[in-house]
């Protein structure tokens, strides 16, 4: 058995993953989810930031990202003020920055593709 599974099955919560790849993929798998997490290694933001910063993700699929962040425990939601207009900021938890190396190695092997078979364009 490899190391990283010790066992046939993995557990986490209500749910069964076959091995330790499969539940982190499904915490931060997607097209969006690292997107966010890396938008958010720096420091806390709004709703709108993250949305002019992710200008091609739809409000729906970024609100229900953000969520399932919320829910997984990666992002924390914190809400100034009770009435509207009310102050809402995304942050990383501490798990949440414990996955900072993994997006740092995501950015330099990104950097490296565009370097190499691509571009970057303003």
């Amino acid at each position: 058995m490899k190391k990283e599974c010790t066992s046939s099955q993995v557990k986490m919560g209500d749910k069964i993953y076959p091995c330790t790849v499969s539940l982190a993929m499904d915490l931060v798998g997607g097209k969006w989810k690292t997107v966010i997490l890396y938008h958010l290694k720096e420091g806390g933001k709004r709703y709108s930031e993250l949305r002019k910063e992710l200008f091609s993700v739809t409000e729906m699929t970024l609100s229900l990202q953000l969520k399932q962040l919320e829910n997984d425990g990666l992002v924390s939601r914190t809400v100034f003020g009770e009435k509207p207009p009310i102050k809402v900021v995304y942050a990383l938890t501490a798990f949440g920055e414990t996955f900072i190396p993994v997006l740092d190695a995501i950015t330099q092997w990104g950097n490296r593709i565009a370097e190499e078979k691509g571009s970057f364009t303003e």
